[in-house]
């Protein structure tokens, strides 16, 4: 017992000097550090913070802990210091705000829209995309048209391969996959109980589940945009590089952003496996990102693809514009309004919108 009082004394002794050597006796440190260890840091990411809030003379350094706002505000101070300093590509200046961006991803995801997710699919909102495998056919697409209280009513499935003559989705025990925006990948067992395929508009109706597995979480927080892109092709994944290219590319649209990966739509069909570079210009800052394209959704109305790709990690300065852009730290208002689903959405009921992401000498991705 005497054992843990000389501990508990020597904690608090080491808080005092802290206290005692940066800040005075105004800053709360012991009840920062304290805070902190409750919410699950390390000493080594109170410390970065600590800094932080002396740096941009916070009146409240446990601010930091639950508040986007004043944590960006001071990413944003720190950054601004660096650069007036000239140490933007200073190694240690590179390692604090690394540490400074991985703790800002620890606070976004600690937000209960991450961290509660669906439980059932009563839940599930009308307009939500769904992917259904057919072991030794291929995987189906649809959506949500209505969510009824004795069932979930779909679009009638589409997929690349045909079904076998005389197929009927009646009974058939099917697994559903969905992808809830800014959460994570779902998947539930459940059976059709009607195949309204006669119809003027053709659906499925299925029966609820109130046991949805949530297979897959957000690695990384990603920015929803709409904007101009050159893509470059690679021989190979292992060509992947960050130097600016001054050579035409093709041209597309951003869909979305993140540090792990990125999503493109292109005109013409393209086909999944392809390494590619893309860069574009975002505020101050140029991203370039290499990538293989995972997935692909390929839109026949308006000939577009939409392009899915896993990104090779990028370097840490490049890291670091990226998640400047994507936490929105000095430009939010240029974070368009319309998010990537609806962008998407507007395509698809819109034939003539988004031709121009085809390539100016008539190019499309068909070509590759």
């Amino acid at each position: 017992m005497g054992a843990v009082f000389i501990i508990l004394g020597c904690i608090v002794f080491f808080l005092m000097i802290l206290v005692m050597r940066g800040g005075g006796l105004g800053f709360p440190w012991v009840e920062f550090y304290l805070r902190g260890k409750e919410s699950g840091f390390g000493f080594g990411e109170i410390n970065v913070l600590r800094k932080v809030a002396l740096e941009n003379r916070m009146k409240d350094p446990a601010a930091l802990y639950w508040s986007i706002r004043q944590l960006d505000r001071c990413i944003r101070g720190s950054i601004l210091r660096i650069r007036s300093r000239g140490k933007l590509d200073d190694l240690e200046s590179t390692r604090f705000l690394q540490k400074l961006f991985n703790f800002r991803k620890q606070v976004e995801f600690n937000q209960p829209k991450y961290r509660s997710g669906l439980r059932s699919s009563r839940n599930m909102l009308k307009g939500q995309k769904v992917r259904i495998p057919i072991p030794g056919v291929g995987v189906f697409e649809s959506q949500v048209v209505e969510n009824m209280r004795q069932y979930i009513t779909l679009a009638h499935p589409r997929g690349t391969n045909r079904l076998p003559p005389g197929h009927s989705w009646r009974n058939m025990k099917i697994d559903v996959f969905f992808w809830r925006v800014e959460d994570a990948e779902y998947y539930f067992e459940t059976q059709v109980i009607e195949d309204l395929y006669d119809k003027k508009e053709p659906a499925l109706h299925i029966a609820h589940s109130d046991n949805l597995i949530r297979a897959q979480k957000r690695g990384s927080v990603r920015l929803n945009i709409s904007q101009p892109v050159s893509l470059y092709p690679l021989r190979g994944i292992e060509a992947a590089n960050e130097i600016i290219e001054t050579r035409q590319g093709y041209k597309g649209r951003m869909i979305d952003l993140s540090e792990d990966g990125f999503a493109v739509r292109v005109g013409g069909k393209a086909k999944a496996g392809i390494p590619v570079k893309i860069q574009l210009a975002l505020g101050d800052d140029f991203i370039i990102m290499c990538g293989t394209v995972r997935n692909v959704t390929y839109n026949q109305k308006v000939n577009q693809s939409a392009l899915h790709a896993q990104a090779v990690k990028p370097s840490d300065k490049m890291r670091i514009s990226i998640l400047t852009q994507v936490y929105g730290i000095f430009s939010a208002q240029d974070i368009p309004e319309k998010s990537a689903a609806e962008d998407v959405a507007a395509g698809e009921q819109n034939p003539d919108a988004g031709q121009k992401t085809q390539n100016d000498g008539g190019l499309s991705w068909d070509d590759i």
